[in-house]
């Protein structure tokens, strides 16, 4: 968990404003990220002192500097979610009237996990590009300042370079290694080839990542030293604003700021309105919003290292070397109603966010997952968008590339299931749950076993019950537990148990002290979205994904892990 950081904001110059004809007071609260802090902070006050009012009633506001993966945390506690890595805030974080963190993608991750959480505004107020930030001289040597590099040509060297060492903040919790993540996954293209140059690039960088960017950032080189030069980092995905104020103390090696082609979504500073705020302190926000438009602004950002909204920037603003004139504006449309949670800047929506969250985390935490999938008959059914391979074989890549993924400090095992299976038992065990630093080539060759019954129907209630009971008996603690459920159909086993006696159950067994994360995926058009958001609802975490589409099953995968709580995907 990021450090919190409360700034002195200051309720001054009250008395002033009473003279100037206002009177009483509406008090708003507002946290943001420490880069833009105070300068909010500073137009807010001068604004205070001017005789800031709402039909006569004074305002007084505070601000204060509040990491925005804390605060992100606590707006998920608010409405009784977790996000994926981030943990649970301090209860001396309270969440503020306006909040700006430092990257639309906090509030895109928030509404796919908690609907009720619709801020009002959250349109930019500042932006700071995302550029590969080298020491001067290991920028020189790939080519600085005459050739241009992409992120396919980091990618490339990445995956080649012996002496390139690159590094990348937590992307769970920094928007920064988001960012990078989602460039360097963009650059890998798709297919088979492309997914296995991604997991590797993604497991090199998560050897070396940090926790937070502060930390990355002290990792550079800090003498002139070839030695030194030679083993710190050498690269890493940060923000302009990371450049202008590591060079501001004038270090004995400068970092150099590389701006890739395409441009990942910056840093966009959006000015999100807490759903609850009442309607005094809405119009309260919106004044003071207004003076987040001016040149005065624009101005105290400049002199922050950071930009306007627009790409351009104030008085003061110290450029890095070779960086534009103009970046291309921040624009989003979080805060809208759309069935995804909204869409930021880059075309990127809450599920791209997921998919990239859920891999490094398959990638780097600890996990104990009953991987359990369907074999009925309809798995025969051909799939047009996957060259007319059958349902069963896209689910056997779906799983072999999900395998690929999981490190070795996750253990998986592996259950089949239709009717009548093992006599009147819907499933069969293939693999039980072990660890893959053991069994990764037996699991790789269980995959082979997922072939349709003929005749088959789907036992499904029966084997969720079942697999949930296994994951809780062979319960371990400092992982996430989970079974992942593959289905392409709805329940239909004439010998099983009712829904009813499978939701008695589920709820029974549910147990805080060894939570169970219960994950199931619809794959086609037969199966019942209702009828599976029933089972997990009866479960205290997990989610339904649905996807129409079976050749997207991977990416539905890879996003179920990123998520917390369900969403349905397209």
């Amino acid at each position: 968990m990021a450090i919190v950081v409360v700034m002195g904001g200051s309720y001054y110059g009250y008395q002033q404003l009473a003279d100037d004809g206002c009177t009483g007071s509406i008090r708003l609260t507002l946290a943001a990220t420490s880069e833009v802090a105070p300068s909010i902070d500073q137009v807010a006050q001068r604004w205070v002192q001017e005789g800031a009012n709402v039909d006569g009633t004074c305002v007084a506001v505070t601000v204060s500097d509040v990491n925005s993966s804390t605060m992100a945390a606590a707006v998920a506690g608010e409405h009784k979610v977790v996000l994926a890595g981030v943990g649970t805030a301090p209860e001396a974080v309270k969440v503020p009237d306006i909040w700006v963190p430092d990257s639309s993608t906090w509030l895109l991750r928030l509404k796919s996990e908690a609907p009720g959480f619709v801020p009002s505004d959250s349109k930019p107020i500042a932006q700071s590009p995302i550029v590969l930030a080298m020491p001067k001289p290991v920028a020189e040597q790939v080519g600085w300042p005459n050739k241009k590099m992409g992120w396919a040509q980091l990618l490339q060297l990445m995956q080649t370079s012996t002496t390139l060492n690159t590094g990348i903040a937590n992307p769970t919790l920094d928007s920064t290694g988001l960012a990078g993540l989602l460039a360097i996954g963009q650059a890998a293209g798709a297919g088979e080839k492309a997914q296995a140059a991604k997991v590797k690039a993604m497991q090199a960088l998560a050897g070396s990542a940090s926790a937070l960017r502060d930390e990355l950032i002290q990792r550079f080189p800090r003498s002139n030293d070839p030695n030194d030069i030679g083993t710190s980092l050498s690269a890493a995905p940060v923000s302009e604003e990371n450049v202008v104020s590591y060079n501001a103390a004038k270090p004995p090696v400068p970092l150099v700021a590389l701006y890739l082609d395409p441009s990942p979504m910056p840093l966009d500073y959006p000015y999100a309105v807490m759903p609850e705020v009442d309607l005094q302190k809405q119009k309260a926000a919106a004044g003071l919003r207004t003076q987040l438009a001016s040149a005065t602004f624009k101005n105290a950002l400049g002199a922050a290292g950071l930009r306007s909204p627009d790409g351009s920037f104030g008085a003061g603003f110290a450029r890095p070397l070779g960086a534009p004139d103009a970046s291309p504006p921040a624009s989003n449309t979080v805060g809208g109603t759309g069935d995804n949670g909204g869409t930021a800047a880059a075309g990127f929506d809450a599920s791209a966010l997921s998919q990239v969250i859920g891999s490094w985390n398959a990638i780097t935490q600890p996990g104990r997952v009953l991987a359990v999938f369907d074999v009925s008959g309809s798995m025969n059914t051909k799939v047009p968008t996957a060259n007319n391979q059958s349902r069963a074989a896209v689910t056997r890549r779906a799983a072999a590339a999900g395998l690929s993924m999981f490190s070795d400090k996750w253990a998986v095992g592996v259950w089949l299931f239709s009717t009548e299976m093992v006599g009147k038992r819907p499933w069969k065990q293939i693999v039980p749950i072990s660890p893959l630093t053991s069994s990764r080539t037996t699991l790789q060759e269980s995959i082979g076993q997922i072939v349709p019954k003929e005749d088959g129907n789907t036992g499904l209630y029966n084997t969720v019950l079942d697999a949930y009971k296994e994951v809780k008996r062979t319960w371990q603690p400092g992982k996430v537990n989970s079974v992942i459920l593959f289905t392409d159909g709805q329940n239909d086993n004439a010998s099983g148990i009712k829904i009813e006696q499978l939701l008695s159950e589920l709820k029974r067994l549910n147990d805080a002290r060894k939570p169970v994360r219960l994950v199931i995926i619809g794959i086609g058009d037969e199966v019942s979205e209702t009828e599976l958001q029933t089972i997990v609802k009866a479960t205290p975490a997990g989610g339904v994904f649905v996807t129409k589409d079976p050749a997207k099953m991977s990416s539905i995968f890879v996003e179920a892990i990123g998520r917390r709580t369900g969403a349905t995907g397209g």
